[in-house]
C-alpha cells in the first residue's frame, strides 16, 4: 500500500512536518505502507504557475499523480488566520477534483494556540468532505503547549490506527469471505467483500 502525506509547514524545522511525521510513521507501522511526504513549500512556485498557465511543472506533476495513487492521505496544515494556509488550498485546489473521492484522508493541524483547535472540523473536514473523501472520525490538532504533553500521542495513535483500518478495509480483499459469501451487512463483489462506510466507521468506534 501507498501512503501520501502533504506538509504545508513552511519553516526548517518545522512542526507541522514533525507532526506529519509522527502520524504517518505510527500509520505506517500499522499497515506496512510505503510513505511518501510531499512538502508544499518545494512546489511553491510550481503551483503558483499552474494557477496562471493551466499546467503543473515536472515536479508538481508528480506529487499531484501519487496523491492520486495513494491508498491513503495524511494532511497537515499550520493554522494561518484561523485556516488552513494559503499554499495548503492551493494545492488541492489543482488537484483533480475526482482524485480523493473514496480515498481515506486523516486530517491534523499545528498552531500556536489552543483557541484554534477548531480549524479541523470548520475548515479542513468540509473541504474534504467536499472533494469526497473518506475522512477518518479522529482529527489530530497540535498547538505548541501539545508537544510532549499528555494527549497527543493518544490522539495520534488513535488516529493513525482508524486510517489504517480504512486503509486496510478499502483497499483489501478477503479471501475467506469470496469462498463463503459476504457476510451480513456485506455485498459480494465479484469476490471482493463490500463492506458499508456506515459498518466500517461504526467497527473503528466500537
Amino acid at each position: 500500500m501507498k501512503l501520501v502525506v502533504v506538509s504545508a509547514g513552511l519553516s526548517v524545522p518545522s512542526s507541522t512536518r514533525l507532526l506529519a511525521d509522527r502520524l504517518a510513521k505510527t500509520t505506517a507501522e500499522r499497515t506496512a505502507a510505503e510513505v511518501r511526504v510531499i512538502e508544499l513549500r518545494d512546489l511553491a512556485v510550481e503551483i503558483a504557475h499552474n494557477f496562471t498557465n493551466g499546467f503543473p511543472g515536472r515536479a508538481l506533476a508528480d506529487a499531484l499523480d501519487a496523491v492520486a495513487a495513494a491508498d491513503g492521505v495524511i494532511v497537515v496544515s499550520p493554522v494561518f488566520t484561523a485556516s488552513y494556509s494559503g499554499l495548503f488550498k492551493s494545492f488541492f485546489d489543482v488537484l483533480d477534483q475526482d482524485a480523493l473521492a473514496g480515498k481515506p484522508v486523516l486530517i491534523a493541524a499545528t498552531g500556536g494556540t489552543a483557541r484554534h483547535s477548531l480549524v479541523l472540523e470548520h475548515a479542513l473536514r468540509p473541504l474534504f468532505a467536499y472533494l469526497r473523501a473518506v475522512v477518518v472520525p479522529t482529527a489530530v490538532y497540535a498547538a505548541s503547549e501539545d508537544w510532549g504533553a499528555q494527549g497527543l500521542a493518544e490522539r495520534i495513535e488513535r488516529a493513525a490506527g482508524e486510517l489504517a483500518a480504512l486503509m486496510a478495509g478499502l483497499s483489501g480483499t478477503r479471501p475467506a469471505e469470496a469462498e463463503d459469501g459476504p457476510q451480513d451487512g456485506a455485498e459480494d463483489d465479484g469476490g471482493l467483500a463490500v463492506v458499508p462506510f456506515e459498518q466500517q466507521l461504526a467497527a473503528l468506534r466500537g
